[in-house]
């Protein structure tokens, strides 16, 4: 037992820790920001570049599962430079059971810790009484073209890339937590160094797995990043420039979530956001989200 609560008080992040990385960054912050973006989105852009075997798929044919036809959407639009694709998600709150595999399957491809979730699945209660019934809305990341939480970074540790997906660089962010409070999706969590099996005689080896998130393997070790750092949904990136749709879409047993290039007018995705039964969350704000909703 001592073992655990030792090793719980390593490994948390606490406010001191907080207040010592931000104030030890307060140059960073005042000059260096565009030097640490400018070379995080260079890397970013390189490895993107980069064109890797993608996995093969069957002929096309009718009816084929949307899976498949989503990968294919997926390898068509890699073939394109990174500025020309648009990726969206797309969820169908008509098939959503609320099973929450999504979530699960997040958290185990992302090695996500205690207090940090990707995509929760939000409940809603519709109806009046005695006819009432439940909606299950899936929330990931918004990825929005006017997206509020990147001014607001100090060191500009977060940014939009060419395909629309927004971005944190673990190394450059002082944990500041600036962006969780501008996101009015509340899509982004912080990252304390929790883990589910402290107060435990020992931390579960799996807890302790290594993460890769943007194209890095990330250890989980002391109060180095990911630990101190905001996270959020970035559809995942590892994922999907490998030709492998991400992992909330492959999951979903009511093949509820769709995945593509909206640039593409063949696409799934394509089809699907033009229905007159989508919408978008909080559109009013002017943040242009890139995940649309079916009612």
């Amino acid at each position: 037992m001592v073992k655990g609560k030792d090793e719980k008080s390593e490994n948390r992040v606490g406010r001191r820790d907080i207040l010592t990385k931000i104030a030890s960054t307060v140059f960073a912050s005042l000059v260096a920001p565009a030097v640490l973006s400018d070379t995080a989105q260079a890397t970013t852009e390189k490895q993107t570049t980069q064109t890797p075997s993608l996995p093969e798929l069957p002929p096309p044919k009718p009816n084929e599962d949307p899976l498949i036809r989503m990968m294919r959407d997926l390898q068509r639009a890699l073939k394109k430079p990174l500025e020309k694709r648009r990726w969206v998600m797309v969820i169908d709150l008509r098939k959503c059971v609320g099973c929450k595999a999504c979530t699960v399957a997040c958290i185990v491809e992302n090695k996500l810790p205690p207090s940090v979730v990707y995509r929760p699945v939000l409940e809603e209660e519709i109806g009046k009484y005695p006819r009432v019934t439940r909606r299950f809305i899936p929330r990931p990341c918004m990825q929005c073209d006017n997206p509020p939480c990147t001014p607001v970074c100090p060191v500009k540790a977060t940014w939009k890339r060419p395909d629309g997906i927004v971005v944190i660089d673990y190394e450059a962010c002082i944990g500041c937590r600036y962006c969780i409070t501008a996101c009015p999706y509340g899509a982004r969590s912080f990252d304390f160094g929790d883990y589910y099996t402290e107060g435990t005689p020992e931390i579960a080896p799996v807890e302790k797995a290594p993460s890769f998130e943007y194209h890095r393997t990330w250890e989980r070790k002391g109060n180095e990043s990911p630990i101190g750092n905001a996270r959020k949904c970035h559809f995942c990136l590892h994922r999907i420039e490998r030709g492998l749709l991400p992992q909330c879409v492959t999951t979903c047993i009511g093949r509820a979530t769709y995945f593509g290039d909206a640039n593409d007018p063949e696409s799934l995705v394509s089809e699907l956001i033009n229905k007159p039964n989508a919408f978008r969350l909080k559109e009013d704000l002017g943040t242009e989200p890139k995940v649309y909703y079916l009612i």
